[in-house]
């Protein structure tokens, strides 16, 4: 017979010996159903076999098998091909989404979906140098992002099991090579979905909710008036826990790529944690109970979402949750644009100016935290740098980092689009990557958008 990819991973992990504290956690009998469940998940999905998941890898082609398997289980149809894609920068690498559907029952509105998506992919491992050996770091990823797969899951088995009530269809989507500038969620939207994006009423994205006891079930919508109004009218519901509405995303995520085709979207997450992007993030930081709560009110959200009336995009640039910049150009759109060191080429302000002044710190060395970091900035017409934020982030010691050093940019030579001298944004990616033996980083990964 057959065994399942989780029988088999837990199996290989007690063989070892070396784990009786978490069995003992895994088989609590005081556990609900629901609990034992999310721990089944997570403790598959974070796995020292998935050697952290990263994008492209054997480790995140067990994660898409295992929601395969488990959308299967649940009653849920699973999209059989089509989903498999390649990106090609900085590196070449195949990664693939996992997609299961479940039919709604009003024959007006079954044609149209609610997505809910959870990236699969984290940091992976590396490897470094301790008392003179060499030693295997894993990101393990419990929390980001096993728990909002573990969600997702169990967000499937219970509206599956009211199918009869949902008049709405809904998509589950588990994504891959989120880490890689949300490739799977651009991949589904304009290449596997792309004939029936605009019947796509909502998005519902599910990232890092296994530590609710620090912060609570947090919402970000970027805004949106119906999403905001839905949350409103939950609060005098008898609910296990309320989500709280942030005004900025805790972090990027999925949702940046359904904001870019105006579809409304909400971030559920349960914020900011110590082990964020560090190899502590394992099984034994997470809130199961609280999970539980979580998955109560999201169940309820979803309900509602796919039973009322359709969200309207209300924010003209919830991609970045932030009002329209007025009279500033995207580099793509200007005639000519802003000039570094006599150069166009982002690249070289990156490597003249960014990397030499660029410190890695030290929290982020001695944690192994790595990644790119997204920094946007405008230059204005006086060739000023200015307006410098965070697009994606990896953790906020690397955040804080990479804003201080393009902050502090000298001058550039003004962007001019129609013979005039205009304001221009530009997007570049700063790369932190651990040497495997000196602690350094590297200066490739530059990207302009």
């Amino acid at each position: 017979m057959k065994r399942s990819l989780f029988a088999l991973l837990v199996a290989t992990f007690f063989a070892t010996g070396l784990q009786a504290q978490f069995r003992t956690s895994l088989e609590d009998l005081d556990d609900s159903e629901t609990v034992r469940a999310l721990k089944e998940h997570v403790a598959t999905l974070s796995a020292a076999q998935m050697e952290g998941r990263k994008a492209g890898s054997e480790g995140e082609r067990m994660a898409a098998q295992y929601l395969e398997e488990k959308f299967g289980e649940i009653g849920l149809d699973v999209l059989p091909s089509g989903s498999t894609f390649t990106v090609t920068e900085p590196d070449s690498l195949t990664s693939r989404n996992v997609v299961g559907f479940l039919q709604g029952w009003d024959k007006e509105l079954n044609g149209r979906y609610i997505v809910i998506g959870a990236r699969m992919d984290n940091l992976g491992m590396d490897t470094y140098m301790q008392d003179g050996e060499r030693v295997n770091r894993i990101y393990f990823g419990a929390n980001g992002n096993a728990s909002g797969m573990a969600l997702m899951l169990e967000l499937a088995r219970r509206l599956s099991l009211s199918r009869s009530l949902l008049r709405r269809s809904v998509l589950f989507v588990g994504f891959g090579a989120s880490e890689r500038t949300f490739a799977g969620s651009w991949y589904f939207l304009n290449r596997t979905f792309a004939k029936d994006v605009d019947k796509i009423d909502a998005m519902v994205n599910l990232d890092m909710l296994g530590t609710a006891k620090i912060g609570g079930l947090l919402a970000y919508t970027a805004a949106n008036e119906d999403l905001n109004t839905l949350i409103g009218t939950m609060q005098g519901e008898l609910l296990p826990i309320q989500a709280r509405l942030v005004n900025e995303a805790p972090y990027p995520g999925d949702q940046v790529a359904f904001y870019d085709r105006q579809i409304p979207s909400v971030l559920f997450t349960s914020g900011r944690y110590p082990e964020h992007g560090t190899a502590r993030d394992t099984f034994g930081i997470i809130d199961f109970e609280g999970m539980e709560k979580e998955l109560e009110y999201i169940y309820s959200y979803v309900q509602k979402l796919a039973n009322g009336a359709r969200p309207l995009f209300r924010n003209s640039d919830a991609s970045r949750g932030e009002a329209p910049k007025v009279g500033v150009y995207a580099y793509s759109d200007v005639d000519v644009k802003p000039v570094f060191l006599n150069s166009q080429d982002p690249r070289i302000f990156m490597e003249r100016w960014v990397y030499p002044y660029l410190k890695y710190p030290k929290y982020a060395s001695e944690n192994g935290i790595q990644g790119r970091v997204l920094v946007e900035f405008v230059v204005d017409e006086k060739g000023q740098v200015g307006d410098v934020r965070i697009v994606r982030g990896v953790h906020q010691s690397l955040d804080e980092e990479a804003l201080r050093v393009v902050a502090a940019s000298p001058k550039w030579r003004p962007g001019r689009h129609h013979g005039k001298k205009v304001k221009v944004a530009v997007t570049v990616s700063v790369e932190f990557r651990l040497d495997k033996e000196k602690g350094k980083f590297g200066i490739n990964g530059v990207k302009v958008q």
